[in-house]
């Protein structure tokens, strides 16, 4: 019986938003006093009943929409149809941040109506704000966090504090739309604003900051940086702290961890983070897809690779289902799931999925984005890399110089965007060097692709050290060169041997890694007719399947398995007291 009344009460509020909608010329009005879930639900219906005109007006009325992002996480609702109404050509994010910003002007301009709708204004900025944030709409957030600041007056403690928090979303914001420079003079800011408040004797939480200065050097691939961050945020994570705030956290350190290779670290992190978030807003929320699309990160580099591809493919799901086809959240983890895919498929040549995966992240990115922004470039790589392997297995030889010549546009497209961006010495910068060796490898431009290699490897060098998994990968690669095509065996077998060390060292004896630079030995040593070498990397290999057929996903966590998250403070102190 229970069961019935629940089902009726139900499909009875249902019925009533239903005929509310309908009737929305009689009810428009009343339905700014109805609390603030129920008007979520409103503007939910209101799109399905395809009243795209009556939502997008709705949205645009800030005090209403505001009153609707009071529901809390209901918000996530309307993630939804505010996409659908922009790719419907509703340009709400700037006429949204436009009228909220020349609002702030004419209360700053009447001086009068400064202090009467001073907190009124913060209010809705805030919500709106942070809105545009969550569904990706950066530069139209930033906009608003900065009318907002021209509100404070720092010589307030209280403005200080708004202040504050204005910066640290600024610190986000421009981080996500690789506004990297703005970003460091948010967070330097910010600090400011941290210290003045300390001088007036006020306790400040600088848990957040430092999670997002986490962030911004981890873009940055100053990953030393960015791991004492993400233990300077996880330090300061105190009870209170909003759940969202600590899973975003936790999260970063875990990718922090990742990079500095320390991976049981890094598992224990984003198992705390997804159960964290399971446990709060449930397996089909935005927040848990972002710690789906983390943990799939630690799957790749721990060489779990099936099962970060099928972590990958669950985030991209719940991230359409939330945001839609045409958001940059759904871009990213369309370019995650193809890179994946990529490394997935390496050994049996079948790239089509990989290659669509990769197609629709540079569509959506295009379509958001201007052609020269940062972005296009990790999505134009990937694509660049499927296509030389597309390439390599066509017999086609002109159909093959085609695609070759798109992977180098490609290619030579991502490294200049990145050089602009990171400049020279850079993580990031080096990959592409790489990629663009082995490309033209190739296309048999050898002493090209000998330069190339070089490059990576000084960079990645210089920045990472002699024995860093990005290293060993450039010394592969390089070795593939001088052994496949240059006949320089002694160089190819002193760079095979350095790699199967780091490779060893980091993974372990079974490395997936490991197989191409045991198969280039055996070719150098046949080559060469040393038979008695190649015989004895013909049984390292054997031995090498085997044990990966016997460590082949153990001791990965399954999503499945998930349990409930230990307490925070108790996680962070336990995690904390056993760092090196």
């Amino acid at each position: 019986m229970a069961d019935g009344t629940e089902e009726s009460v139900l499909t009875l509020y249902n019925l009533a938003v239903f005929k509310a909608v309908r009737h929305q010329n009689v009810f428009r009005t009343e339905f700014r006093y109805l609390p603030d879930a129920i008007q979520c639900d409103i503007y939910r219906q209101l799109f399905h009943a395809g009243e795209y005109d009556s939502l997008a007006d709705e949205l645009l009325d800030l005090e209403a929409f505001a009153k609707a992002l009071r529901a809390g996480d209901r918000r996530v609702k309307l993630y939804y149809p505010f996409q659908e109404l922009i790719d419907k050509g509703y340009n709400l994010p700037k006429e949204i941040s436009q009228e909220f910003c020349q609002r702030i002007k004419i209360s700053l301009h009447e001086k009068e109506n400064v202090a009467k709708h001073y907190g009124t204004l913060l209010s809705i900025g805030w919500l709106i704000g942070g809105f545009l944030t969550e569904t990706g709409w950066h530069l139209a957030a930033e906009d608003i966090f900065e009318a907002c600041l021209s509100l404070c007056d720092i010589r307030k403690t209280d403005d200080c504090a708004i202040a504050l928090r204005c910066f640290t979303r600024l610190v986000y914001v421009r981080t996500a739309y690789c506004k990297f420079t703005e970003a460091k003079h948010s967070f330097d800011d910010a600090m400011e604003l941290v210290q003045k408040l300390r001088n007036r004797g006020q306790k400040v939480n600088t848990a957040v900051l430092y999670g997002e200065k986490c962030a911004l050097l981890f873009a940055l691939s100053e990953y030393e940086q960015a791991y004492q961050n993400s233990i300077r945020a996880l330090e300061e994570i105190t009870q209170g702290l909003p759940e969202k705030a600590v899973i975003d956290i936790v999260r970063q350190a875990s990718k922090a961890c990742v990079v500095k290779r320390k991976f049981k670290k890094a598992e224990t992190l984003i198992k705390q983070a997804m159960e964290l978030a399971r446990l709060y807003f449930g397996e089909e929320h935005p927040k848990f897809a972002d710690t789906l699309v983390d943990y799939g990160f630690y799957l790749l580099n721990v060489d779990s690779i099936h099962m970060s591809v099928q972590v990958y493919k669950t985030a991209l799901q719940i991230r359409q289902k939330v945001f839609g086809k045409n958001n940059v959240h759904v871009a990213t983890a369309h370019e995650d799931l193809a890179y994946a895919l990529y490394v997935h498929e390496y050994s049996t040549g079948k790239f089509d999925e990989a290659k669509y995966q990769a197609e629709c992240s540079i569509s959506i990115v295009t379509g958001l984005f201007p052609q020269d922004h940062l972005l296009l470039a990790s999505s134009k790589r990937v694509k660049a890399l499927i296509l030389e392997e597309i390439a390599i297995d066509c017999y086609d030889k002109e159909k093959e110089s085609k695609i070759l010549q798109e992977a180098q546009d490609l290619h030579l497209s991502s490294l200049d965007l990145a050089r602009k961006a990171f400049g020279e010495s850079n993580v990031q910068t080096a990959k592409h060097y790489g990629n663009l060796g082995r490309l033209y490898q190739s296309m048999r431009r050898y002493k090209e692709a000998e330069e190339m290699h070089k490059r990576a490897i000084e960079i990645k060098e210089r920045i990472l050290g002699s024995e860093d998994y990005e290293v060993a990968l450039s010394l592969g690669h390089l070795a593939s060169l001088y052994n496949y095509d240059m006949e320089r065996y002694d160089k190819a077998e002193e760079l095979y041997i350095r790699s199967i060390a780091i490779g060893r060292k980091l993974f372990g004896d079974g490395y997936s890694g490991l197989e191409y630079d045991y198969r280039g030995l055996i070719n150098l040593y046949d080559s060469l007719g040393d038979f008695e070498d190649s015989d004895k990397y013909k049984a390292i290999l054997i031995e090498w399947k085997a044990i990966r057929e016997r460590v082949s996903q153990n001791n990965v966590m399954d999503v499945d398995t998930l349990g409930d998250p230990r307490p925070t403070h108790q996680f962070i102190e336990s995690f904390l007291s056993e760092l090196d």
